[in-house]
């Protein structure tokens, strides 16, 4: 069964990825530590450490200085920004976009000045991710799921899927795009090589329909029998990320939270429940290419 888990709401996806502008912060002219180069980011990102919980997850990851790192649906670059100056000079930061065949089944905001930027959005982004440079910070280049340059080939040390997986999965039944991602990452990760994946988690008793992606959650089980079945041997798990007061119905989606509020942006009162919750509850994993 190539679909894992799949139903329909994008909410809040412009906001999530479409934007590779970012607010500005000076780039770093020499390689410093994490702490120090989290520091540096801009307030907006530093005001959601709490929820997102990157200098973890880097760890979690096994992210190290000189690495090549794949940052897939980099957007403005919360975590591409961060990586630039922990790699340094001998690392390398890639963005991953997905398909343009598949941005086109989004329908409504994918219009067709929309699909035709994304023709170019790895020269684009690129462009503007090398504006986030220091002189001593890692090289840029970025590629489309399903046209990774030959090149890249057993080069990549890790591949992030951060809040990513969910759209893949929902549109595999249409395309296989889960799948044909996989493919890439496996060519693109030396022997060793590792998958970390931070994405919104299901409560493992929802309907396996409701979970399938369109409402932005998956279940954790099930995307690890999905990356197993594709090869990738599961490493571990880790709660960093995880959010207990996010306990999600069949009738909900995951933009109802922060910094969506989908449902809630006219109804104060509601929006103070969502605020209670906080961001998602979301599972942290780590496979290894064999």
């Amino acid at each position: 069964m190539k679909k894992i888990l799949m139903t329909a709401a994008i909410f809040g996806l412009t906001s999530q990825v479409m934007s590779v502008s970012a607010p500005e912060v000076a780039p770093l002219d020499h390689h410093a530590d994490l702490d120090t180069i989290l520091e540096a980011q801009p307030d907006a990102n530093k005001a959601r450490y709490k929820d997102r919980h990157p200098k973890e997850t880097i760890e979690f990851f096994g992210i190290k200085p000189g690495m090549t790192v794949v940052d897939t649906l980099p957007g403005g670059g919360y975590y591409s920004r961060i990586l630039l100056p922990y790699l340094g000079s001998e690392g390398q930061v890639i963005g991953a976009d997905y398909a343009v065949d598949m941005w086109k089944l989004f329908g409504g905001f994918a219009n067709e000045q929309f699909l035709e930027n994304k023709k170019t959005w790895p020269t684009t982004w690129t462009e503007t991710a090398t504006g986030w440079r220091g002189d001593s910070d890692a090289g840029v280049s970025a590629f489309a799921l399903g046209s990774m340059p030959d090149e890249l080939a057993g080069t990549v040390d890790v591949f992030m899927f951060v809040r990513a997986l969910h759209h893949l999965n929902r549109f595999e039944e249409e395309g296989e795009y889960f799948t044909k991602a996989l493919k890439d990452v496996k060519k693109a990760l030396k022997s060793g090589g590792i998958v970390g994946i931070v994405q919104h988690s299901s409560p493992e008793g929802n309907d396996d329909k409701w979970a399938e992606g369109d409402n932005g959650y998956l279940k954790q089980s099930q995307v690890i029998t999905f990356m197993e079945a594709e090869g990738f041997e599961f490493v571990g798990s880790s709660d960093i990320n995880a959010n207990p007061k996010d306990i999600p119905t069949n009738e909900d989606f995951v933009w109802r939270l922060p910094p969506s509020y989908g449902t809630s942006r006219n109804d104060e009162e509601l929006r103070a429940k969502m605020e209670a919750i906080g961001e998602s509850n979301r599972m942290t994993l780590k496979f290894r290419k064999p």
